[in-house]
């Protein structure tokens, strides 16, 4: 059996844990299901990769991503390689194996829980500052718009946007100001003002215990979409082009917490996007800083690691795939906006969560990005 290596990576960017666990395999054996269809899209019904239903289940007690089709599958494939790290005992095996059912069956049910939650958020939730679900210019840094201005210019070249970003020789990963500090502010207490409530609230992922979904809290159609297709999709066209860039159609956007006693980090991973945006929100904290490794496709025993400091209001926009993490904060505080942006013109091609050709599930709003592609028929050739 082959294996490959998860990293997680300390502090200091010295020590490295290697976890070892089977390669990714098509998700030939998902269950078929046909979800309802609601929310908003740019164009038309989005949909899920069938693997969203067997891969990528998240471990985190021994920080490993695993793959479940059936107990036999699971049995074989992993219960000797987590022997090594830790589970060594039946009662350990089989919380392992409870832990996968149950995300499966909430995997299953997300969809749907999801669209209802939003409902009832919708009839039953008193925003604290309405003015921050419709996205405005006086949001935004005035460095921001010029950069944005000056992208959406037909003839302007990636050489020409480089005063307006701080990157690093080869990384492609690009700093700049976004927000302004009084609009993270309003931002900050309007998710808190939500959290505090007693409404329904989905986590971001299964990597993230602590945050908001912002399509369930209403900011899809007034805020993120247009942030997305106005003012992000030009500088992406620019900066990303093999990747997508100037066809970002969909996105998944949400805010992350960490803070003592709650999530203090995130583990070495890629996201499921072509373009993500990392704003950083604000909050007093210490440490935390972003690191960035390669990119997935690259395995390497020792792979070296760039250290991105967090700065409140700034962004920080990568390749999805680009793998990082998160490191511990140490005090305080500190909320991120996240927006994994998605082009179905390159995920229709190859799945990234399973390098397969994407077998599509119908689903709810935007779903992972993929969309359904019609085949047309030149009828002046066609006999």
């Amino acid at each position: 059996m082959t294996l490959y290596p998860l990293f997680r990576v300390t502090r200091q960017l010295q020590t490295v844990r290697t976890t070892t666990l089977p390669p990714r395999k098509a998700a030939n054996m998902a269950r078929e299901v046909t979800l309802p269809t609601s929310g908003s899209a740019d164009d038309g019904e989005f949909y899920v990769c069938s693997c969203f239903f067997t891969n990528n289940f998240y471990l985190k007690d021994y920080n490993v991503h695993v793959v479940y089709r059936d107990d036999v599958q699971f049995g074989e494939e992993y219960k000797q390689v987590m022997n090594k790290y830790g589970c060594g005992t039946d009662e350990q095996w089989n919380q392992v194996l409870a832990q996968v059912k149950s995300e499966l069956e909430r995997r299953h049910n997300l969809f749907q829980q999801s669209l209802e939650k939003s409902r009832q958020i919708r009839t039953q939730y008193r925003p604290l500052h309405p003015q921050v679900y419709t996205l405005q210019k006086s949001f935004f840094a005035p460095e921001f718009l010029e950069f944005v201005e000056l992208s959406r210019r037909i003839d302007t070249t990636p050489e020409d946007v480089m005063k307006f970003v701080t990157s690093k020789p080869d990384n492609r990963v690009y700093e700049f100001p976004v927000f302004t500090e009084h609009f993270c502010q309003l931002f900050m207490e309007e998710i808190t003002h939500f959290e505090d409530s007693n409404l329904p609230k989905g986590r971001p992922n299964t990597m993230n215990n602590y945050g908001i979904l912002l399509n369930e809290l209403g900011f899809d159609e007034g805020f993120i979409t247009p942030l997305r297709t106005d003012y992000l999709r030009p500088i992406c066209r620019l900066l990303y082009p093999d990747w997508g860039g100037d066809a970002l159609d969909s996105h998944k956007a949400f805010v992350v917490t960490y803070k003592l006693g709650e999530d203090l980090d995130l583990s070495y991973h890629y996201d499921n996007a072509e373009v993500t945006l990392n704003v950083s929100l604000g909050k007093d904290f210490e440490e935390g800083s972003l690191y960035f490794g390669n990119m997935r496709q690259v395995v390497q025993s020792q792979p070296s690691y760039r250290e991105h400091k967090h700065r409140p209001t700034y962004g920080l926009l990568h390749r999805g795939q680009h793998k990082h993490g998160a490191m511990p904060i140490d005090e305080g505080e500190r909320y991120n906006l996240i927006i994994w942006m998605r082009s179905s013109k390159v995920r229709n091609q190859l799945c990234p969560m399973c390098d397969q050709k994407p077998t599509l599930v119908r689903t709810v709003g935007f779903g992972d990005g993929f969309t359904k592609e019609t085949k047309t028929v030149d009828v002046c050739c066609a006999s």
